[in-house]
């Protein structure tokens, strides 16, 4: 009897699937696209209406015949694809290949691959939407003009191998505005005066200057502190030293306490993770880069062999812009919170945020596909990248179900005379969703809460002043961004996609326009080089605005209200025009080559830095006659502790490219750590060095990993407290 076919993407998805068919069903799958334009031409007939032309991929042509005979044996041909554009554009080229009509509703759609979704999606097929097929095909022409046309101009002005693109230069570009603001910055003097005080009964806290009378008053310099200092003193302040703390116990000086407001705060917990928020969290809580979330994600999407409930997908789908959560999914999550936590841990009313412009409303954030199915009892069958992804899902989805937290907050106002102090504290009343999860940009300031516990302050009470701090600090320029940073400037402006975002910030250092160090993006001088090209001759296209509304006019293609050539001409027209002035206009560049301290084995020159597929490597400047490279290791200053003599020095594996460390002695020393050594020895055991790891506890820390020992301590991250 003949049996319908399902094609999807991956292998992984198939078998997950076939699952939860049977036998009625073949499941195959196509590997990704079948069908591109092609790499060594334009692929685009301009003066045609902008027919791309579709060629099949290189390699595809063996799974296009398996899919074309499985198609004619089939009853009946099912598309299940992606629920996304891309998706979409996908089936709409395996029909065309496989000569299937356009209008035939063949197309299926799921958002999570459990076997409920799976067979209510066959009940329901559809055509494929055009609309959508349209929108994608407008981003894909609009890349390949923009690539295509634009690159070749860098590669005769600068250098050759070089490429801007729609999206990419302007990415490069908001590195290189933040590297010149910090480069332009002019830090500025300010200083805080903290107050050390002590109740009658003993017990201490502080408060922080807030100006004289009602209005808050900065402190500019040593010599306004200074005026305070005698102010609150009560005696000239001369002999004092500049940012030296006064040591006032038992001078019988006291504050008054001036009001004390009490207050409830709520807090509530964040939505479900979208694409880009699950990026950005799990840079700042895990360490992951885009690509490595993004990786990890699809495989949790896809299906994983779980013992004996075998293959089954743990979470939706992992490309999506929205926070809404299914009906069913709710119900659910309340039934385990309930039953986990108690009914208390329900909130009042389910909170749910406003849709987004542009936000395709039939997506769901990315949740677990069974909230039952605890972090715990599936981390058997996981690698430990794929459970702590999970974990985080699952924590972030479960508490965005949750009742808020209600914290107690005061805020004391202390006065000496006509000087104004205040202390402020915050008590946790009720943990709420916080149980289970915290935002990492909210862990700061919920250690610093934890240590903000004020004692019961009264109305005119007096309270010992025992030491005054005044100290002196300068205004930080902007921080350079990290991925999760770059990732979120990305969103907030509407430039691109988050499925796009790990292919940019991988080509983008791939070209050598930016470098990454301690976890923050530099960009290179050739980086800045071509983004004051493109600025100067194209600024429509790095211009953050321009870019962001051509997003929008995107989604408006997907939405049928623009038709797909109509955008593409109004864009290529004047881009066009540009193109043949800057043709003339732009001057020829020499760009020099970094030279290096390192002299060449072979020919004794001094090597040069070069940019290659893997980032910066050293070379023979004289290169053809000499060819030898060598690889830049990035130092972590610490002494081999197998061999004593060797250098550890951050690797890249060569499958996946993971970051590691290991010897510079290597083949003949063998020492590797995944978790980066630090020079620091530990203060309990004595060990020679720790390691910089994030636990649950500390966040990051640097630990020793001597047994037996498991001394920890927080390192103040500034990815987190600035992302």
């Amino acid at each position: 009897m003949p049996k319908s076919l399902i094609i999807v993407e991956s292998p992984a998805k198939a078998k997950t699937i076939e699952k939860f068919l049977g036998r009625k069903y073949t499941v195959k799958a196509s590997m990704g696209h079948v069908r591109d334009l092609p790499k060594s031409q334009l692929g685009v007939a301009v003066e045609d209406g902008f027919e791309p032309k579709y060629i099949t991929i290189r390699g595809k042509g063996d799974v296009l015949k398996e899919l074309r005979d499985s198609a004619r044996k089939a009853e009946r041909v099912y598309l299940a694809t992606d629920p996304d554009r891309e998706g979409e554009a996908i089936s709409w080229h395996l029909a065309q290949a496989l000569g299937i009509p356009t209008d035939e509703p063949v197309r299926i759609e799921f958002h999570e691959i459990t076997k409920d979704a799976i067979q209510k999606a066959i009940r329901r097929p559809r055509p494929i939407d055009l609309a959508r097929v349209d929108a994608q095909q407008a981003r894909r022409v609009l890349d390949r003009l923009v690539g295509y046309k634009l690159s070749p101009l860098l590669w005769r002005k600068v250098r050759r191998g070089l490429s801007a693109g729609r999206v990419q230069s302007v990415a490069v570009r908001l590195i290189v505005d933040r590297e010149r603001e910090i480069q332009a910055f002019r830090p500025e003097e300010y200083w805080t005066l903290t107050a050390r005080l002590q109740t009658g009964d003993g017990q201490s806290f502080s408060a922080r200057y807030q100006g004289a009378g009602q209005e808050k008053t900065e402190l500019k310099n040593w010599e306004e502190t200074a005026r305070v200092l005698a102010g609150v003193l009560g005696r000239p302040a001369d002999n004092l030293v500049p940012g030296e703390p006064v040591d006032l116990s038992g001078a019988g000086l006291t504050l008054e306490v001036r009001s004390v407001k009490r207050r409830e705060k709520k807090r509530n917990p964040a939505f479900p993770f979208t694409t880009s928020s699950l990026q950005q969290e799990a840079s700042r809580k895990l360490g992951f880069t885009v690509r490595r979330t993004m990786a990890v994600a699809q495989q949790l999407y896809e299906g994983l062999p779980l013992g004996e409930a075998g293959h089954t997908g743990l979470v939706t789908y992992i490309r999506t812009d929205s926070t809404r959560v299914a009906d069913e999914a709710a119900r659910a999550a309340a039934a385990f919170i309930e039953g986990q936590y108690g009914r208390e841990f329900l909130p009042a009313k389910r909170r749910e945020a406003d849709r987004r412009a542009g936000e395709q409303g039939a997506h769901e954030a990315i949740r677990p596909t069974d909230v039952n199915r605890t972090p715990e009892s599936v981390k058997p069958y996981l690698t430990p990248d794929q459970y702590r992804l999970y974990r985080l899902i699952w924590e972030r989805f479960v508490a965005s179900e949750m009742a808020p937290a209600v914290l107690d907050t005061v805020s004391v106002d202390l006065a000496a005379g006509e000087h104004l102090f205040r202390a402020t504290g915050q008590t946790l009343r009720f943990p709420g969703f916080m149980k289970v999860y915290i935002e990492s940009e909210d862990e700061e300031t919920n250690r610093e809460e934890a240590e903000g516990l004020l004692p019961e302050l009264t109305e005119g009470q007096r309270v010992e002043l025992r030491r005054l701090e005044p100290r002196q600090h300068f205004t930080q320029p902007p921080p350079r961004y990290s991925e999760a940073m770059l990732v979120k400037a990305l969103e907030e402006r509407g430039i691109g996609r988050p499925s796009t975002y790990a292919p940019i910030i991988q080509t983008i250092q791939t070209r050598g326009y930016v470098v990454k160090q301690d976890k923050r993006f530099h960009p290179t001088e050739l980086g800045i080089l071509v983004t004051d090209i493109l600025k100067e001759y194209f600024p429509r296209i790095i211009d953050v605005e321009f870019t962001a509304h051509l997003e929008n006019d995107l989604d408006a293609v997907a939405e049928g209200a623009i038709h797909w050539r109509d955008l593409i001409r109004q864009f290529y027209e004047p881009f066009e025009s540009t193109l043949k002035e800057a043709e003339e206009k732009v001057g020829g560049f020499e760009l020099e080559d970094e030279v290096s301290d390192v002299p060449c084995e072979k020919c004794g020159r001094m090597m040069v830095v070069k940019y290659g597929r893997f980032g910066k490597f050293l070379a023979c400047p004289g290169f053809p006659e000499c060819k030898t490279t060598k690889p830049i290791f990035e130092e972590t200053g610490v002494t081999c502790p197998n061999c004593g003599t060797g250098r550890i020095v951050e690797r890249k594996a060569k499958k996946g490219g993971r970051r590691f460390y290991g010897c510079t002695n290597y083949p003949d020393c063998d020492f590797v750590s995944w978790e980066k050594p630090v020079n620091r020895p530990c203060p309990e055991c004595g060990a020679p060095y720790m390691v910089e790891k994030r636990t649950k506890e500390l966040g990051l820390a640097h630990v020793c990993k001597t047994p037996d020992c498991g001394y920890a301590e927080p390192v103040e991250s500034m990815e987190e407290v600035h992302a």
